[in-house]
């Protein structure tokens, strides 16, 4: 007896839940995204041919803009939080809880010790660098950033947490700012910190990029 055929039909795929489920993810990503804001602080790097990538954490930034004017930036929230209750018990600054949590979501701070309670109070969207005063460093008899750089050495040590220091000069910048900025690092003894700069290629023929096609590790 013959053994009866079975019809063979073809295999189809519902894939409409797929692409719920795919505009789902994507709504979700967009509308919790956060662009990345626009600088307060524009700053034009000097080239360099250093491969080393900047930490990503326990950043303390210090910026030098073409001007001369100085900035500091700190990504770390309970780090902040410390430095400006240490501001208030020993420069008696006088800051309120909101002025704190204003102190503690800044990204960047601008102005002189003085001024700093005037500073808490400008909206976020007002803060741009041509329009501060940024951290007097004039000279070493009138040098804040020693005084900014103890509060963050002391907030850091407090919180027990590592401080990776930065220094971020314009191209245009002159010497005597980055000498007084460093001073202000070494009398908080502070010798160890990264230039940040805008990375390119080695020129071929050098003795770098000779060393770089023969393998070797390169100090920085």
């Amino acid at each position: 007896m013959a053994r009866p055929k079975i019809a063979r039909k073809s295999t189809s795929v519902d894939m409409t839940a797929m692409c719920d489920v795919a505009f789902l993810l994507l709504s979700f990503f967009i509308l919790t995204t956060k662009f990345k804001p626009e600088e307060a602080v524009t700053v034009t790097t000097p080239s360099s041919v250093s491969s080393k990538v900047a930490p990503e954490k326990d950043m303390t930034l210090v910026s030098i803009t073409k001007d001369g004017k100085v900035f500091l930036s700190l990504d770390n929230a309970e780090v902040k939080e410390e430095m400006a209750r240490q501001m208030n018990a020993g420069r008696n600054q006088g800051l309120t809880e909101p002025q704190i949590s204003k102190f503690t979501q800044a990204s960047f701070f601008g102005s002189p010790l003085s001024q700093l309670g005037s500073f808490l109070q400008i909206p976020n969207d007002q803060l741009k660098g041509e329009s501060l005063p940024g951290i007097t460093v004039k000279d070493s008899s009138n040098n804040e950033l020693v005084e900014w750089m103890r509060y963050v050495a002391s907030a850091h040590a407090k919180t027990n947490t590592r401080m990776n220091l930065l220094l971020k000069g314009d191209n245009l910048a002159k010497y005597p700012q980055f000498k007084n900025v460093i001073d202000a690092f070494k009398k908080n003894e502070q010798f160890k910190f990264q230039m940040v700069t805008n990375p390119e290629n080695v020129p071929e023929g050098t003795d770098l990029w000779k060393k770089f096609q023969r393998g070797e590790k390169v100090e920085e």
